[in-house]
């Protein structure tokens, strides 16, 4: 698998001579199985850039297809589908997971067309995109096939609400993202049931937004800290850990701090052998 960041940034866009070192665009991550299939996860304003890439490939002349993995409907994880280049081509054919009561995708398809509103885009809605478009609700805890990936979702805490994290497994590796996750208590651990998803990952990408201290008076948004992150990482026993969705007021020195901050707290409490990965817009892993 390659997985490939696009959009690493939490909230809003925060683009700026101040965030040029790790981006400033929103979530968005594409991932690339040996077969050479495309899942794209989340869909931030990191897809805009996503999609000029796509152009030069099939996408580009309507031969394109890919599987979408939609965690939760923030605008900061919706923001770049109107601005996503290879759905106004015709032929290209995209499949939307996302979350879902009950197993119905009427509520997400709903929740999209929403934000196609005239009021708020020009698309007017989803039936003006040229390529196929299908939104599907993902089962949770039951594996199904995306692009000759399987994938798994997991519902956990995000402030008042939920969203989805996605373990994908492909060539005997694992790759699980893990964004916009919050413990709903100060200092409370990783749950048994987030634990067991993310057991022995090649890579885990999990929500690093905060510095500890900041957390105190936000943790009604529903986001971890670095220490939240790394104890996540040490109780599943993984092997890679990933920084991502930075909080829209941290610059890059914030960053620098923040991860340096993630490695001590590792280093310190059992988790030495654990590889520390910062997101970055543009940076690629191969597992």
């Amino acid at each position: 698998m390659k997985i490939r960041f696009w959009g690493v940034r939490g909230s809003i866009p925060a683009p700026g001579p101040d965030t040029n070192r790790y981006g400033g665009n929103t979530s968005c991550v594409s991932v690339t199985g040996d077969n050479g299939g495309l899942v794209i996860i989340d869909m931030g304003t990191g897809l805009m850039h996503l999609g000029n890439s796509l152009l030069a490939r099939e996408f580009g002349k309507g031969h394109g297809k890919a599987s979408i993995l939609l965690s939760h409907t923030h605008w900061d994880h919706i923001q770049g589908l109107g601005f996503f280049a290879p759905v106004f081509i015709p032929g290209n054919q995209f499949t939307v997971w996302g979350p879902g009561p009950y197993g119905s995708s009427d509520m997400l398809e709903d929740i999209l067309e929403g934000q196609m509103d005239p009021n708020f885009s020009p698309l007017q809605t989803l039936k003006n995109l040229a390529a196929t478009f299908e939104v599907k609700a993902a089962p949770l805890g039951t594996p199904f096939t995306a692009e000759g990936m399987t994938i798994t979702a997991h519902e956990h805490p995000h402030g008042s609400t939920t969203a989805l994290a996605f373990r994908i497994e492909d060539g005997g590796r694992t790759f699980v993202y893990a964004s916009d996750v919050g413990q709903p208590e100060a200092d409370a651990p990783p749950s048994e049931a987030a634990v067991a998803f993310y057991k022995g990952a090649d890579v885990l990408l999990h929500d690093t937004t905060y510095f500890p201290h900041n957390q105190i008076t936000r943790r009604n948004r529903g986001f971890s800290t670095y220490e939240d992150a790394g104890a996540a990482a040490i109780a599943a026993g993984v092997k890679r850990l990933v920084t991502f969705h930075y909080d829209q007021d941290y610059i890059d020195d914030d960053v620098d701090a923040l991860i340096e901050a993630c490695r001590t707290w590792l280093d310190t409490r059992g988790g030495k052998d654990i590889e520390l990965i910062p997101a970055r817009e543009g940076d690629e892993i191969t597992i």
